[in-house]
Parts: C-alpha cells; structure tokens; sequence
C-alpha cells in the first residue's frame, strides 16, 4: 500500500479543487497532501485533524506554521521529543526523536472540515502509515476526528473506546491516549489548558518508551 498520497491526489474531487484554487491565490504556497514529518521507525505517533489552509498547507509540515503547532512543538521539545528550534518553517532544522505526526486527512479542507467520506477516503494513508512502523508503541490523536479515525484504522470499535480527553486505551499491542486538539480556539475557550496537554504529552511518550 502507499505511504503518502501522492502530490496531485485527486481522490476527494472538493479537496482537490480546494488545493487547485489555493494554488492560484497562494502560489507559493505547499499546495498539496502533506506527508507525515517523521521517521517510520518511531515508537509514537501523533495524529492530527488536518492541515491547516496557512499552516501546513503552507508550509509542506504537519502542525507548522499556526498555533496549534506552536503548541505541540513546545511540549515535544520540553519532553525531549523532539530537538532544535521551532521557526514556523520547514526548514527550521527542528527533528523528531522517536515520534513522528501525520493528519487523518492529510489534503486542507474548506473551513477545516473534511467530509465523513473524505475522511474514509483518506483512511487507507493512516492504515498505511501506522503499518509502516514496526517499532510503533503509542498513538496519541488530537481531536475527535483523529480519534475516530485512528480507531478504525484499527478495527476497533467506537463505541468501546469512545472520544475523551485523557482516554487511554489498549488496543492490540498498541496505546491510544486521546486528547482536545491543541487549536487556538480549544486554548482560547479554556477547553484545553497548556498543563492539559503538557499532561497527555507526557503520558503519551510514557506509553511509547516507559524505559525512558
């Protein structure tokens, strides 16, 4: 199975033409299915919703370039997840260490609102990349969509291990540990605090490397 979309992925019609007219108004913008940023033998995953029309669909990373990623990264490089300095750029020079993040959908969506069929759709890339990592111990999914998403990539069922904030589930010889997604709006409304997530982080990588 592949990976990563590829760069003209016409599977979702809206999508594509979503990316076609961002390309004429953002032409240097990315443009295109962001792959996950990471190595494939990680032991955590980090699933997001989508990404976003300035963020990563701008940037060509996921998470970089809006707050919700200003978020993430800072509590990846305070739990020694990750290592360098965040510039809100591809080529930062930051890196990963032993995690590695990927979206549920990975095209931008209008008003960051995929379709339940394009989130199907989009579903045989999230199998794909989590069969992918052999050493993978933990996922952690930011957001419902995510949630939803990584359960059934799965095969397990919703109903048994439904969305909410700090969940842990086992599932097979993985960890799923679910958290609010780190958006602006999330941290705005007070939904999620930064001790919130400092929290599931922390618990996250626990799950991934408990020798750590």
């Amino acid at each position: 199975m592949i990976l990563q979309p590829p760069h003209d992925c016409s599977l979702c019609p809206r999508l594509a033409q979503f990316r076609a007219a961002n390309a004429s108004t953002y032409p240097d913008f990315f443009n295109a299915p962001v792959p996950t940023f990471g190595a494939s033998d990680a032991r955590l995953l980090i699933v997001g919703l989508a990404p976003g029309l300035k963020g990563a669909n701008r940037t060509g990373r996921p998470f970089t370039g809006d707050w919700a990623g200003d978020l993430l990264f800072a509590m990846l490089l305070k739990h020694g997840l990750a290592r360098g300095s965040y510039a809100e750029r591809a080529d930062d020079g930051l890196t990963l260490v032993e995690c590695a993040i990927s979206n549920a959908v990975r095209c931008v969506p209008p008003e960051n609102k995929p379709t339940p069929a394009e989130i199907k759709t989009c579903r045989k890339f999230l199998i794909a990349q989590i069969s992918a990592m052999a050493h993978l111990r933990a996922i952690l999914a930011l957001g419902k969509i995510a949630h939803d998403s990584v359960c059934d990539a799965l095969g397990a069922k919703k109903s048994a291990h439904p969305f909410k904030h700090g969940a842990i589930y086992e599932i097979g010889k993985l960890t799923l540990i679910s958290s609010y997604h780190c958006s602006r709006y999330n941290t705005n409304t007070g939904v999620l605090t930064e001790a919130m997530f400092d929290a599931v982080v922390k618990q996250a990588k626990l799950a991934a490397m408990p020798q750590i």
